[in-house]
């Protein structure tokens, strides 16, 4: 749309996108309004009729099969709100807390490590999709209850995974947060309904996914409705053994060109244990990731899941103050620079 165009202008052009048989979604930016067609390929020639339009400024096709992740469906990037946290803003966001919720104390005594270290959003596993079927699965309702509370008594936002299609109502009925795990990124029919949901989305990147194929998932989401996704980066499987997963850094600033999504990394699941955690976190921020997730666990020896990997309380602590320092440098040096 032109820069000025009205919002009679834009409904009407929204109106006659729809009218011959595409969906529309627009997306409102600071300088202008650029609203992205989704549809049949055999009917976009139609589409270039809306340039006649009042206040149809062009039409520029996206060649991209991921349409409206990409750079072209967006004016700048997307920020999404949770409470009052901003994720792919100004701010590095930095989301802790245990893989699996193993009990009431357990979870409330994460939760205060994750506030006190100054954590933005608090993690939790209700659901745990494991490798074996007698490893710990997860304290399914009664988790998410737990980490409901420790939530409502931090005043910190939660996120959890959602493993099946019919638990995603349940699930964003507690979580702030919806997060879509590795084992899941190419569950089409679990990423169309959360597509519905009214809560954001975590995608993690899959451990044989390509930066396209993540994009694409993410892509489910954003045309079934849903435009608050987060792209994660979590490590993927090559011929090393010396780390968990190997993870891919580079995909930051590749993600970062090709899309406007935010892009958050989990260092913790790609190095898998806790030694690797501080410097691939620091490298995280460097490269001009959003956020990270890490793992954090009173008594990681006493874990039921991922205990290698997760840093004790006076490790968190110790990493919450690098990252913010290292924060603070980067951001005087941008200032600088500019």
């Amino acid at each position: 749309m032109k820069k000025h165009a009205t919002e009679t202008q834009i409904d009407a052009a929204i109106d006659w996108i729809e009218s011959v048989g595409f969906q529309a979604h627009p997306s409102v930016g600071t300088e202008r309004t650029i609203i992205g067609a989704i549809g049949d390929n055999r009917g976009k020639e139609h589409l270039k009729l809306v340039e006649h339009l009042s206040g149809v400024e062009k039409t520029i096709p996206i060649l991209k099969p991921y349409k409206l992740a990409s750079r072209e469906a967006k004016d700048g990037n997307t920020v999404i709100r949770v409470g009052d946290i901003e994720i792919g803003g100004t701010d590095f966001i930095v989301m802790a807390g245990p893989c699996s919720i193993e009990s009431e104390e357990q979870m409330m005594e994460s939760a205060y490590i994750a506030k006190k270290g100054g954590a933005n959003i608090i993690r939790g596993g209700a659901y745990k999709p494991r490798t074996s079927p007698y490893s710990f699965q997860g304290m399914e309702v009664d988790g998410l209850k737990l980490l409901r509370k420790a939530g409502d008594k931090t005043g910190i936002p939660v996120i959890t995974e959602v493993l099946n299609t019919p638990d995603v109502d349940l699930v964003e009925e507690y979580a702030d947060i919806l997060q879509i795990g590795a084992r899941n990124i190419q569950n089409f029919a679990l990423l169309k309904k959360v597509g519905k949901a009214h809560k954001p989305v975590l995608i993690k990147r899959g451990m044989m996914t390509t930066i396209e194929e993540l994009l694409m998932s993410a892509e489910y989401i954003l045309s079934s409705g849903n435009d608050r996704v987060i792209l994660c980066e979590r490590g993927i499987r090559t011929f090393e053994t010396a780390t968990r997963n190997t993870l891919d850094i580079s995909a930051v600033p590749v993600l970062k060109e090709m899309t406007h999504l935010p892009v958050i990394v989990d260092p913790s699941h790609a190095a898998g244990h806790w030694k690797y955690v501080l410097p691939l976190a620091k490298g995280a921020l460097a490269v001009g990731a959003d956020g990270i997730m890490i793992e954090v666990h009173p008594e990681p020896d006493k874990a039921v899941s991922d205990g290698t990997q997760s840093l004790k309380p006076e490790r968190f602590y110790s990493l919450m103050d690098e990252i913010r320092t290292l924060e603070t440098l980067l951001a005087s040096h941008t200032e600088v620079t500019q």
